[in-house]
């Protein structure tokens, strides 16, 4: 099925599918809000990744709510989910191109709590 393409109504609300966004904002928290995937994101753009690798990386996410975010990760067209045939199976994790485009957000997200860490610390 092919994805809907985003509309701007006339009072000004993105809309997706069900959804109304009012401002681009909300159309990117939708997409990296929340409390995990933003760092999941941040932690495949250096390459891809097993399930067990980012359980590591990320040791306070469960497997169930990891599981769950890279599923809404890949539906939005963030990550891309490869299986190789193998025994046993093995299965990695990497951003897509489009994914890739939030590079600098998440660089932005960084430097800023960077620089916030440093001021708390004063």
């Amino acid at each position: 099925m092919p994805e809907q393409q985003p509309e701007q109504s006339e009072n000004k609300c993105l809309i997706q599918g069900n959804k109304a966004y009012s401002t681009p904002m909300d159309v990117t928290l939708a997409v990296i809000g929340g409390k995990w995937k933003a760092l999941l994101v941040y932690r495949l753009l250096n390459g891809p990744l097993r399930f067990s690798e980012l359980k590591r990386l990320v040791p306070d996410i469960t497997e169930k709510m990891l599981t769950q975010q890279l599923r809404e990760l890949q539906r939005v067209g963030v990550l891309d989910r490869t299986v190789f045939a193998e025994v046993p199976p093995r299965v990695e994790y990497c951003v897509t191109e489009h994914g890739a485009t939030l590079r600098p957000v998440l660089a932005a997200m960084c430097e800023w709590g960077r620089s916030h860490w440093q001021q708390q610390g004063d």
